[in-house]
């Protein structure tokens, strides 16, 4: 521990840091960084050949926000940092454990950071997880203390000395953040909440990286066992961050029917029409009716397609195509994962591999590359057969499904892996078109379908699955159009379902579909034009102490945070600050005052008392005294100087997210002032001259 206090046997004042490890991300460097492994999941692994139409956004590290909710202890969480924040709050900071999570390809940003803790904190305690811990040899290559496999909360509890076995608290956090697509930024009330019912995958797959890391086949960490514990946190989540929809981190959450069908039940009961993103295998899946899926609100799935001939149970006996368009044709949205590599590819059947995933035309898919990492029996199979590449041949930062293979491939050789992966994209964009064009189609499906369901609370779900149908996403249906002007086949498609729409939603729809349509065109080339010059997109760094941590921090210095909202994201109430600050320096300065006039009266009264000599050893009693407090003020000075450029800093960066964000909408309105300036001229052109002339 940094401290030499002493410590509660309950851990309860121990000081924790949880941080990520820092960026920028989307670039190569020499901690591990790569332009091709961007801090976006749906970028990175889904819509990385989509240009401007790619799905962007950002992810909170859900596991550090879990513990940091379970643990009873002043903590800190920091997110995406830059190496020198993370310096700086390492140097400024006082704490006793340092937990980082992290991904195996970013093990040499995690060996950089412990290097800067035993440099500027020698006596912090280290303790690294996440997928990193994995790793078998990771002890060799990190300076850490401690490395947490499996359940982060169990973990910190016991480490602390609390209760292991205490109810799971549920963070509210939203499931994603920086949304953009087309060249707009998303906002709104329509993202969805992040619940995390269980963390592992008793099905085990040999190459789930996740399964491996919470026990392997046959097992999973159920943080909410019954369906009233979950219709209770998903309650508190709905009023918290006023959602109704959840995006659901569990790796098959519909495997246990028993819980599911009990939420289905209270849902009915309370009339709930809640929406659920969820993963799961195709078996599980056949074993509900459709009537099932969705009553509980089954409005998106994530499902692995992992070949024709795939060697997985989870799959087998499973007609995958027949599955998809069912699903699309009531409205459910597939996200399907493929993966390229696998042991029969060869460079012979590569391309009918790509074909039957792209036939599939689900409304996104990911493209993973076969990679055994470190934990699983994919690995420990490959590492026994001696097929494994060394760190020199392959290196950790590279090791991420998207560049290049980690092992001897029996068919697949001179690094052509990569080749056949971007193939696959390209060709999944070029044939099935836009995601967003895909999920729009979809969900129209759905709303035909249920719009009109006896079921009050069904009906309801499904309109407002299709809330801004009728305007921003006719809008961008238009845009689309023109931008596929030279694409018929593509063009058609997009024609045919924006003449749904405008049946579906009259002249509302017909008359938004141009207006914004002519909005969202430049800001779909101007994005294209951005990104072909080299642009990415970095998430914001977050910072976020909770109570305790503030309390902690506000009796050290005198400043303090205001309260992190529950949707977790960094705010500061900057008048609050600025006058602590002020009230603080107020506080010496009267302190002194009063001081100078005491010692006043004392001296004058000690000379005519006791002659010169008493009151000259008065007068150097009041010179150390003097000094004592000059000295006590300049350190207060100093603590309260260092706090504001804390929090200027900070402020700074906020304001400059602000800055930019209002920077990019007057530009927008520009934009927009001049495309109708022009849409009106275009008009007045084509249709009013014309008639004067003939007049």
């Amino acid at each position: 521990m940094n401290s030499n206090e002493k410590k509660a046997a309950d851990g309860s004042d121990t000081r924790i840091l949880l941080t990520g490890v820092f960026g920028p991300f989307a670039q190569d460097d020499a901690y591990g960084s790569r332009a091709v492994n961007p801090m976006e999941l749906y970028h990175n692994q889904v819509t990385k050949a989509q240009g401007p139409f790619s799905l962007r956004m950002f992810h909170r590290t859900f596991g550090l926000l879990m513990i940091e909710a379970n643990i009873d202890a002043p903590c800190t969480i920091l997110e995406f940092p830059t190496l020198e924040r993370f310096i700086e709050e390492i140097k400024n900071n006082s704490y006793d454990v340092i937990g980082i999570s992290s991904i195996i390809p970013n093990i040499g940003k995690v060996k950089k950071m412990c290097d800067v803790i035993r440099a500027w904190m020698p006596g912090a305690t280290i303790v690294v997880g996440g997928h990193i811990a994995n790793r078998d040899d990771l002890n060799e290559v990190v300076d850490t203390d401690y490395i947490c496999r499996g359940d982060g909360i169990r973990w910190f509890r016991n480490f602390l000395g609390q209760n292991e076995d205490a109810p799971i608290k549920h963070p509210a956090i939203i499931s994603g953040f920086g949304t953009r697509i087309m060249g707009m930024q998303v906002t709104g009330g329509n993202t969805a909440a992040t619940l995390i019912p269980s963390v592992g995958c008793p099905m085990g797959c040999n190459f789930c990286s996740t399964s491996a890391l919470f026990g392997g086949k046959g097992h999973s960490i159920n943080f909410y066992k019954t369906g009233d514990e979950l219709f209770s946190v998903l309650c508190q989540l709905e009023e918290k961050l006023r959602v109704n929809s959840f995006f659901v981190l569990d790796e098959n959450f519909l495997l246990y029917k028993e819980r599911a069908l009990r939420l289905l039940a209270l849902m009915e009961e309370h009339d709930k029409s809640w929406g659920f993103y969820v993963f799961s295998s195709a078996r599980v899946l056949e074993s509900y009716t459709m009537e099932q899926l969705i009553g509980l609100g089954i409005s998106w799935i994530w499902m692995g397609i992992e070949g024709e001939n795939s060697q997985y149970a989870k799959l087998k006996g499973v007609d995958t195509f027949s599955l998809v368009k069912k699903y699309q044709s009531h409205g459910i949205r597939v996200l399907g994962s493929t993966i390229i590599g696998m042991e029969d590819h060869t460079p012979e059947n590569i391309e009918s591999v790509i074909d039957y995933a792209v036939s599939h035309n689900t409304d996104f898919h990911q493209f993973m590359l076969y990679t055994p990492l470190p934990g699983t029996p994919l690995y420990a199979q490959y590492r026994e057969m001696n097929l494994l590449l060394t760190e020199e041949e392959c290196p950790a930062a590279d090791i991420h499904g998207q560049e290049r293979f980690n092992f001897r491939h029996a068919h697949i050789t001179d690094n052509r892996e990569k080749e056949y992966l971007l193939t696959a994209f390209r060709k999944d964009f070029e044939i099935n078109g836009p995601s967003l064009f895909s999920i729009a189609r979809t969900t129209m499906n759905g709303w035909k379908r249920y719009r009109n369901h006896p079921d009050p609370r069904v009906a309801r779900r499904f309109k407002n699955d299709i809330a801004g149908f009728s305007t921003v996403y006719a809008g961008a249906l238009w845009a689309m159009i023109r931008w596929y002007k030279d694409d018929s086949a593509m063009s058609g498609k997009l024609t045919s379902l924006l003449n749904e729409m405008y049946r579906a939603f009259k002249l509302k729809s017909r008359i938004a579909a141009p207006v914004l349509g002519s909005i969202i065109l430049p800001l779909l080339k101007r994005e294209a034009k951005k990104l072909a010059g080299g642009w990415t997109y970095e998430p914001p760094v977050i910072y976020e102490m909770n109570r305790r941590a503030r309390e902690l921090r506000a009796g050290k210095r005198g400043v303090s945070r205001i309260r992190i909202p529950e949707i977790r994201l960094p705010a500061y109430d900057l008048s609050r600050v600025l006058n602590s600050c002020h009230e603080q320096m107020n506080e010496v300065y009267n302190q002194i005052v009063e001081f100078r006039d005491r010692a006043g009266v004392q001296l004058h009264a000690g000379l005519m008392a006791g002659g010169k000599d008493h009151a000259l050893e008065q007068i150097r009693t009041i010179r150390r005294q003097i000094a004592e407090m000059s000295e006590t003020a300049q350190v207060r000075f100093n603590e309260v100087s260092r706090n504001m450029s804390d929090m200027y800093r900070q402020s700074r960066e906020q304001m400059e997210g602000v800055r930019a964000a209002m920077a990019e909408k007057v530009w927008n309105i520009q934009r927009q002032i001049e495309d109708s300036c022009r849409h009106l001229e275009e008009v007045v052109e084509s249709k009013i001259l014309p008639e004067k002339q003939n007049i």
